[in-house]
């Protein structure tokens, strides 16, 4: 071997042996992937609205056996349930409602019941009441009872769903025309969320009153 290359093949294996030891590291170093993305911005006020959310959500779970139950008694002959069927409505309503109630605003041991805590569970108690009546009028098949108290029982659910709303947490309605709801004393107010736009009013329709 000549001098020259000897010299080459020298070169080349010093390399190698000095790559064995610090390759790895440049290696791992050099092919770490490198995160370009930005970290994710949090929503603002997202805990309000999932709380607002949840809220709504077991309203909704509330009414919907109050409303299946009263479109039951309308279709039956007279308005007579099967036993079977007025004990199945019965017991999912009464399910439904004492999951509002333990949904209303929280309030100090051995303190007097918050004036919104107290409407809440009044409307709570009443749509209870309400459907109680509802299921007696339709044992005895008496039209005309069934008609009043399923009367009776759809305002009891609407009173339910003000009620909600004034014992806080729910956002205050902004379209045009509705009245507006009446503050309630000790209510807690609702959190406002930063970057939200303000609801855009709507346009008038002709012929609408």
């Amino acid at each position: 071997m000549s001098r020259k290359a000897g010299l080459i093949v020298s070169t080349a294996v010093c390399g190698a042996l000095a790559l064995g030891t610090a390759g790895p590291a440049f290696s791992a170093v050099h092919d770490a992937p490198v995160s370009s993305e930005a970290p994710v911005p949090a929503i603002p006020g997202a805990d309000a609205l999932a709380k607002q959310t949840k809220t709504l959500s077991d309203l909704g779970g509330a009414l919907t056996p109050v409303t299946d139950l009263v479109s039951a008694v309308l279709k039956a002959p007279k308005g007579k349930l099967a036993p079977a069927d007025a004990a199945k409505h019965a017991k999912a309503v009464k399910a439904a409602l004492a999951k509002i109630g333990k949904a209303a605003p929280k309030q100090a041991p051995k303190a007097a019941p918050a004036p919104a805590a107290d409407l809440q569970a009044k409307a709570v108690a009443t749509l209870q009441a309400s459907v109680d009546a509802l299921l007696k009028a339709s044992a005895k098949g008496d039209p005309k009872a069934v008609a009043a108290a399923a009367t009776v029982t759809l305002t009891a659910s609407v009173n339910l769903v003000v009620g909600v709303a004034l014992a806080g947490g729910l956002p205050v309605p902004n379209l045009p025309g509705l009245p507006k709801l009446p503050k309630v004393p000790g209510a807690p107010a609702v959190p406002k969320i930063p970057g939200v736009p303000a609801a855009p009013a709507l346009p008038a329709v002709p012929g609408l009153g």
